[in-house]
């Protein structure tokens, strides 16, 4: 605990030379002293004055924003959004980057990951080094593409609905966010007051023209009555439970991939960017080679994403078992796959199922955990169960290259590693590993 404000450097300038990028969306720098500094808003190789946002005179490092910028580097542009920049909204780290710089940056945040945390090359890792355009998203400079089918606005004390500032509670009131869906922009959130709301998510399937808005009300509020610019479905979020309730229209909203229509209850996961779903996929598949008869796992399955995918290439003596902890994504799941008897769900977390299962062996095995990664245990498990090939599908480079190295502890090396820049403008990016006994290849 901080015993003396004086101790605070918010607020401090240093005029630094910028480093790397580094994972988290900003680039490192040392002022004259050797104090690291976490720097936003700057790009390798520029000199820029940098002010302290967050420190102390104990602290490790520092973090701070490029307030100004003397050199500037030749990936820089102009921010396309206003909302973007220094002490604004913290939805994309990337804006003033060009498109292929920011894919680039991406590239060597994974790169520095593996090396660190797996001690893996990318030629180790089966990486050609690049991160993949999603189709459609490859845009000149100064372009945003409107990807974002899922959005989560903040409401300020009078209302207004917006986008929360970096590493902040505080709402930066907005009027349209450049990287939402249309079907998002077309609700017209920003346009009305929401007088008793804490949040509103708004969602727009790309597989139907279902639209969702779900919203959580301060304590003791009650909820308005939802007149928006497109029919939408309206459910709230109980203020004792976290729980979500329908309160008009479906409770759900359907998602189109890989030829199947998927059921997505009460605000469960889907994956955000349209094109996500079937280029994962596709590439999950192209690494796996599901062949007739094969039996496999999805693990943290969702509303059956994969098992879905690989239900369909198994014939009917295969077999999928999928396991996900949420109660409504598990009945989604069970709805969506109904009419694939190979296909079987169970509830519960991963590393407390799988074991019960007294599943001994599998062909394949497909894992799309949650950013904190599958970890040692369950890794070490799956492992054991002698599968000709496991994808790895992840959303954190640093959480893959940590899991990359229990499997190898465990005998399995990666065969390919694929990269997809699924959010432009931010500094996240979506992988997929497929891994193989390393003894194969010896």
């Amino acid at each position: 605990m901080q015993n003396a404000s004086e101790s605070s450097l918010v607020g401090e300038e240093y005029e630094v030379e910028v480093g790397p990028v580094a994972h988290g969306g900003h680039c490192i720098a040392r002022t004259e002293g050797g104090r690291v500094l976490f720097v936003r808003h700057a790009l390798p190789g520029e000199k820029v004055v940098a002010r302290v946002t967050e420190g102390e005179e104990s602290s490790r490092y520092l973090r701070a924003d490029a307030v100004r910028v003397l050199e500037p580097s030749k990936d820089r542009v102009e921010a396309p959004c206003p909302y973007a920049g220094p002490g604004k909204c913290g939805g994309c780290d990337w804006q003033h980057a060009k498109p292929g710089a920011q894919r680039r940056f991406k590239g060597e945040v994974i790169a520095e990951q593996l090396k660190r945390l797996a001690g893996l090359t990318p030629e180790e890792a089966g990486w050609d080094g690049t991160v993949m355009p999603a189709e459609g998203d490859k845009l000149p400079a100064g372009q945003v593409p409107a990807w974002r089918t899922r959005v989560q606005y903040a409401v300020d004390a009078e209302g207004r609905a917006g986008l929360r500032r970096h590493r902040s509670h505080e709402v930066e009131p907005i009027e349209h966010c450049m990287i939402a869906a249309p079907g998002v922009s077309e609700l017209g959130i920003e346009k009305r007051t929401w007088e008793g709301m804490a949040s509103i998510e708004a969602i727009a399937a790309t597989g139907s023209g279902d639209r969702q808005v779900i919203l959580t009300p301060r304590p003791g509020a009650r909820l308005p009555i939802v007149e928006l610019d497109k029919p939408v479905s309206v459910l709230r979020v109980h203020e004792k439970d976290g729980s979500v309730h329908r309160v008009h229209g479906r409770p759900f909203v359907r998602e189109r991939a890989d030829d199947l229509t998927y059921r997505v209850g009460m605000g469960g996961f889907w994956q955000v960017h349209p094109k996500a779903a079937d280029v994962l996929v596709q590439a999950v598949m192209q690494g796996l080679m599901p062949r007739k008869g094969d039996t496999a796992l999805d693990l943290y399955c969702g509303v059956g994403l994969f098992a879905g995918a690989i239900g369909q290439r198994v014939g009917e003596k295969g077999a999928v078992l999928g396991i996900e902890s949420g109660k409504r994504a598990v009945e989604d799941a069970r709805h969506n796959l109904q009419d694939l008897p190979r296909v079987r769900i169970e509830q519960g977390k991963v590393e407390s199922v799988l074991p019960r299962t007294g599943i001994t062996e599998a062909d394949l095995v497909v894992l799309d955990p949650p950013r904190a990664g599958a970890g040692k245990q369950t890794v070490a498990h799956v492992s054991g169960l002698g599968a000709r090939r496991i994808a790895y599908v992840a959303c954190d480079p640093a959480a893959l290259a940590r899991d990359l190295a229990y499997f190898r502890d465990n005998g399995y090396k990666p065969r390919t590693l694929r990269a997809f820049d699924l959010f432009p403008m931010t500094s996240h990016v979506e992988c997929v590993a497929i891994l193989e006994p390393a003894a194969k290849s010896l």
